[in-house]
C-alpha cells in the first residue's frame, strides 16, 4: 500500500528559508546532481517559453527533446500558475 505523504512540511520549509546559500546547501541534499541539473535546466526552458521564444528554437538552444520544452509549455499554460506568478514578480523587482 502507498503512503500518502504530503508536501506541506516541505514547502513550509523552503518558504522559510532566505538565505541563498542555505537554500543551496539544502537543494544538494535533497536532490541528485543531476535531478538539480534537470531542475535548472527546466526553470532556463520556462524562462525562454515565457519570452515568447518559439518551442523549437528553445528545444535547438538548449538541445533537448522538443517533448521536454512542450512539456514545460503545458505547465506554463495549464499549470498551477506558479511558474507564471514568479516570473511576473520577478519581472516587477526587476523595473523597481
Amino acid at each position: 500500500m502507498k503512503q500518502d505523504y504530503s508536501h506541506t512540511e516541505l514547502v513550509r520549509i523552503l518558504a522559510s528559508l532566505t538565505d541563498e546559500e542555505q537554500m543551496s546547501k539544502l537543494l544538494q541534499d535533497f536532490l541528485t546532481p543531476q535531478e538539480l541539473e534537470d531542475l535548472v535546466l527546466r526553470w532556463e526552458i520556462i524562462k525562454l517559453l515565457h519570452t515568447g521564444m518559439p518551442q523549437r528554437e528553445i528545444s535547438k538552444q538548449l538541445g533537448v527533446a522538443i517533448g521536454t520544452v512542450s512539456r514545460g509549455a503545458r505547465e506554463l499554460k495549464y499549470g498551477h500558475n506558479g511558474f507564471v506568478e514568479l516570473l511576473n514578480k520577478m519581472e516587477t523587482e526587476a523595473k523597481a
